[in-house]
């Protein structure tokens, strides 16, 4: 491959660690070139844990710099904007972490002004490019269950005893995140019903505050039907007995059941046919979702979860809470 794309990341915390991190490296025509954290002490273990050559502790620096050619955003969502504008400033290719942004308003802006320069921008909904989501859009397509009539989603999980205990988690502070664990989870899965069924054409739910332990909110319910006419119902809660997640795809010939979150078989359910097939994911999970970013760079192959749908989820989740 002819070009080499220089990639930064801002942010390199947890997630950058094994799920992500491995293939800004590892995918052909890339390369990971520098990273950033406040931290000057962690910054500088994690470049020489990745062999990454430079760190920085200012995003400026990072972003600014003239051997990096493109920015990966890792941080918590309410400093999302506040670093991918300054991307788009720099004219670079950005992917930022999902959600895209705490509020649909702050996306818009984000979305705004990388699709006013025309610069690629790339939201992290990974699901839309892992081969086991794949199948479940392959046998849509293929009329597997015939016509695509209803789908719905229950996601539940005991509080943790951080919840429990006070501490401070930015995921359940509401002026980071405003529906809490939803945020943080439940986006992984409107934005993957989207890519499988189409847009959101019309959304409501009702979000509350059940267990008092943070500000953000821990049990949601919504209702919805898409572009297609296909109807939806999802629920999210996070103060249960125990862990839950179960998505059904009903159809007017059968139904697929998967979990959003859980590595664990796929089933197809037919009269003629009961198929269970077990997809492993990859090891670093956001594989397939970077390579597909070096195909839409390198190769003029759109990417599958672009800030026009990632913008469309941010809509569809502030919908559900009731912020528009």
């Amino acid at each position: 491959m002819e070009k080499v794309i220089r990639w930064g990341i801002i942010g390199c915390g947890a997630v950058t660690e094994v799920k992500s991190g491995p293939t800004y490296k590892n995918t052909n025509g890339f390369e990971l070139v520098a990273v950033m954290r406040r931290d000057k002490e962690k910054a500088a273990d994690y470049a020489k844990r990745h062999n990454v050559p430079k760190y920085y502790t200012n995003a400026d620096d990072l972003i600014l710099d003239d051997e990096v050619d493109a920015v990966y955003i890792a941080t918590p969502p309410d400093t999302h904007k506040y670093y991918a504008l300054k991307v788009a400033e720099a004219g670079k290719p950005c992917c930022v972490e999902k959600p895209m942004a705490p509020s649909y308003a702050d996306s818009l802006e984000l979305y705004t002004a990388f699709n006013e320069k025309e610069i690629p921008l790339f939201i992290a909904y990974y699901r839309r490019s892992l081969p086991r989501f794949l199948k479940v859009k392959e046998w849509l397509e293929t009329n597997k269950i015939g016509d695509i009539r209803h789908i719905r989603w229950y996601l539940s999980k005991t509080p943790s005893d951080l919840d429990i205990s006070g501490v401070y988690n930015w995921r359940t502070d509401a002026a980071i995140a405003p529906g809490g664990y939803f945020d943080d989870l439940a986006s992984h899965g409107l934005d993957l019903f989207s890519f499988l069924l189409g847009e959101f054409k019309e959304v409501k739910g009702i979000a509350t505050n059940q267990q008092k332990l943070y500000s953000a909110k821990d049990a949601i319910t919504a209702s919805w039907v898409h572009e297609s006419g296909v109807t939806g119902e999802g629920s999210w809660n996070f103060g249960s007995f125990s862990r839950e997640d179960k998505v059904e795809i009903i159809g007017s010939k059968g139904k697929i059941i998967f979990s959003v979150f859980k590595e664990e078989e796929i089933q197809l359910t037919t009269t003629q046919e009961i198929v269970k097939l077990f997809i492993e994911n990859p090891k670093h999970v956001q594989e397939f979702h970077v390579k597909n970013i070096q195909k839409h760079l390198l190769e003029n192959k759109k990417h599958p979860s672009l800030g026009n749908s990632g913008l469309h989820c941010s809509w569809v989740m502030d919908k559900i809470l009731g912020n528009i």
